[in-house]
């Protein structure tokens, strides 16, 4: 379905997990308890009273889900560590958990798969929410030296570094609406909260750059707002600054944007977060840029600048989300492939570093058929879509060097628990029986058609993946 489009020699494909999401074990290996961990055990909180108690049992199957990788002749795989697994009080190693992770990555080099690491996706020890969480400024610093830890560990095999995935999601779907761990309800705590994550990221960024690392990151992402005419343009505006600037300028170095301060005034809350030398620690140069994409956001512009919106990120006013536009996924997400180019092309020329694709798919209603397969023929047809749209980013200019599928394997999908299966994989989680579905097969295909040598990898010029070695452990 996307004919025979050629991506660039050295274009990385693969796909994409979370360690809460697919690891179980939670309390197994000395891991201590996540924020996840507590919040799902709220009532009502996730659906169905689901949690990430065993999940797709990833750390005991581990090598399996790694053979269904190779299998798939996917050569990259984004995994995240458990922040817990490895610091179960948030401070001190455990040994065990970093065992775990060793024996992960020497299993993914043993079938010539480049890992590429993402130190935090959302799954906070819980010892560390006790003592202030992402609100605590402190936090900056212990996030820096549990990235040192995991660093030390697996740097001798590890390449590729991510700091945060999606610091908008934790921040704000965290401390602001509550629909996310730890459940806070607050905007100007989710302000702060956002502030000391990037604060976080710079600190680590520094650390993993003394400690050798040649090609880091930080996952970030982006819903491009969409409007039906020039009256709504300063609707756009609004979102835009909070959604997507807010934690991209700084990370570039440009600061929290003008407008952004001045719409978020009558909120006390960032201002008083920042200090001196914030944003020179933020502005830690980076390699190549994580860009996660699902959906686009329709917005239009209220006749009253300081009436509240309905969208419930900290501070908006003067806007309202409109609903959106069909065909939808199971998530609700309007499907619109035409918004990944354009959003490829303006990171490119805005950014000036090279990007990845490190998420993007799509949740649809599967069923195992009589024969045992998964026909998706949806999901399908969203990545060719949205591969063309990456191919036409590129060919207009857009300097992205991978794609890497969300997810690998259905999975905990957080407040919504087991509902929504975005995996190339589909899991029986009741038997953890694995199924590869014809979007996976398709992929495959896909990544074959532009395979490149081993070794030949690269996200950053001038920087090529080199085969690691297996742990002596």
């Amino acid at each position: 379905m996307t004919g025979e489009l050629a991506f660039p020699s050295g274009f990385l494909w693969g796909a994409a997990t979370a360690a809460y999401q697919i690891e179980g074990a939670t309390a197994e290996g000395g891991r201590g308890p996540s924020i996840w961990d507590v919040f799902a055990a709220v009532p009502g909180a996730v659906e169905g009273g689901a949690s990430g108690a065993t999940a797709c049992e990833h750390y005991r199957r581990y090598r399996e889900d790694v053979d269904i990788l190779s299998t798939l002749g996917m050569p990259t795989y984004r995994f995240s560590t458990a922040w817990p697994r490895i610091m179960p009080d948030g401070r001190t190693p455990n040994p065990a958990g970093l065992a775990f992770y060793d024996r992960l990555v020497d299993a993914l080099l043993d079938r010539d798969i480049t890992p590429v690491l993402t130190l935090y996706h959302w799954d906070l020890p819980q010892a560390l929410q006790e003592r202030g969480g992402w609100v605590e400024r402190d936090i900056a610093s212990w996030f820096a030296e549990y990235a040192s830890t995991v660093h030390t560990r697996l740097s001798d095999r590890v390449t590729h570094w991510t700091t945060l995935n999606e610091p908008f999601c934790s921040a704000f779907l965290g401390y602001g609406n509550g629909v996310h761990a730890p459940g806070v309800k607050d905007p100007q705590t989710a302000l702060r909260a956002a502030h000391h994550h990037l604060l976080a990221h710079g600190q680590a960024a520094r650390a993993l750059r003394a400690g050798g690392a040649t090609s880091l990151s930080i996952a970030l992402n982006f819903s491009p707002a969409l409007a039906d005419g020039p009256a709504d343009h300063d609707a756009v505006r609004r979102f835009d600054a909070v959604h997507n600037r807010f934690f991209l300028d700084p990370v570039l170095g440009r600061g929290y944007p003008a407008d952004l301060r001045a719409d978020l005034a009558h909120l006390d809350g960032l201002e008083p977060a920042i200090r001196d030398g914030d944003l020179d620690v933020i502005a830690e140069p980076l390699d190549w840029i994580g860009v996660n994409y699902y959906a686009p956001t329709r917005v239009v512009s209220l006749a009253d600048p300081t009436e509240p919106s309905n969208c419930p990120l900290p501070g908006l006013r003067g806007m309202s989300v409109l609903p959106p536009r069909a065909p939808l996924t199971v998530t609700g997400w309007e499907q619109h492939p035409a918004s990944l180019t354009d959003l490829l092309v303006h990171l490119s020329e805005y950014a000036r570093t090279p990007l990845v694709v490190a998420e993007n798919g799509a949740a649809f209603p599967d069923v195992v058929d009589e024969d045992g397969r998964v026909r998706d023929d949806d999901r399908v047809r969203y990545f060719a879509e949205h591969l063309r749209a990456v191919h036409a980013a590129i060919e207009a200019g857009a300097d992205v060097r991978g794609y890497l599928a969300w997810s690998l394997l259905d999975n905990f999908e957080w407040a919504w628990g087991y509902g929504p299966r975005f995996g190339l994989v589909h899991v029986d989680f009741t038997s953890q029986r694995r199924i590869v579905k014809d979007s996976g097969r398709f992929l495959a295909e896909v990544a074959t058609r532009n395979a490149v040598p081993a070794g030949g990898h690269s996200f950053t010029p001038g920087n090529p993946v080199t085969p690691g070695r297996r742990a002596d452990r």
